[in-house]
């Protein structure tokens, strides 16, 4: 069995991509950082669909419990599954912010970069050790990286070089087979920075060629399909997954 770890895995589409990850057989570690109900609520439903998932606490912000955190991943991989490795990481883990630039703090702009660049670097780099050769790793990146929106600039300068990172993922870690490859939401109905309300659902939704806003499921059967051997050779891409949005 495959098994994949999850940041941010207690919700929206942390939770959708744990189970599209499920119906293909992989097991899961899912974190969480201030929702462990809804973390034990998505490995209830794993347990339910005849899967296999453990949660963790996790706070990708506080990269100073990240070997802490590193071994208990290997404590549940050897409990759970007999395991010393896993096999794919999904660094999905995230917050809000909509401010304008003229209103940002310096410390919302430390939290952002924490949770989004910051984190997912070197949570990365501790958990290389534990991740397979022939392995994957997925970052969540946004489309408000390729389409400026008002009130997001630091998410989206961070979530821009989440991007880059994941390319030089894909070159440094090529020799041992780990692909590296990116996933950009657009408009998704999650309750990230507070969620959608009317208003702004059908300012989005006008602005997506689909005309609509995307679901959670979507986002998370898009990772689980990149997961799968069937596309071992993409690599070192960011794949957008919004639905048509600005074009």
């Amino acid at each position: 069995m495959s098994i994949v770890l999850i940041t941010g895995g207690s919700r929206g589409i942390g939770a959708a991509t744990a189970l599209a990850c499920t119906r293909r057989g992989i097991g899961v570690i899912l974190t969480y950082n201030s929702n462990p109900d809804g973390a034990a609520g998505v490995v209830d439903r794993i347990t339910e669909a005849g899967g296999t998932a453990v949660a963790l606490k996790l706070d990708v912000a506080d990269n100073t419990s990240f070997p802490a955190f590193g071994e208990d991943v290997r404590a549940a991989l050897q409990t759970t599954w007999g395991r010393t490795t896993f096999d794919y990481l999904v660094n999905n883990a995230g917050c809000g912010l909509y401010n304008p630039i003229t209103t940002v703090t310096e410390a919302q702009f430390d939290g952002l970069f924490n949770v989004h660049l910051k984190g997912p670097f070197f949570l990365t780099q501790t958990l290389l050790p534990l991740i397979a050769d022939g392995g994957h790793i997925v970052n969540m990146t946004s489309a408000t990286t390729r389409v400026a929106t008002a009130g997001v600039a630091p998410y989206a300068s961070f979530k821009g070089g989440l991007e880059v990172l994941t390319r030089y993922l894909a070159k440094e870690l090529g020799d041992r087979r780990i692909r590296a490859n990116s996933i950009s939401p657009g408009a998704i109905r999650t309750e990230l920075g507070g969620g959608l309300n009317d208003e702004s659902e059908n300012l989005l939704a006008a602005q997506t060629a689909l005309g609509r806003v995307g679901e959670p499921e979507e986002v998370g059967t898009a990772v689980a399909s990149l997961l799968a051997d069937d596309n071992r050779w993409i690599n070192a891409q960011n794949i957008e997954v919004a639905g048509g949005f600005n074009i």
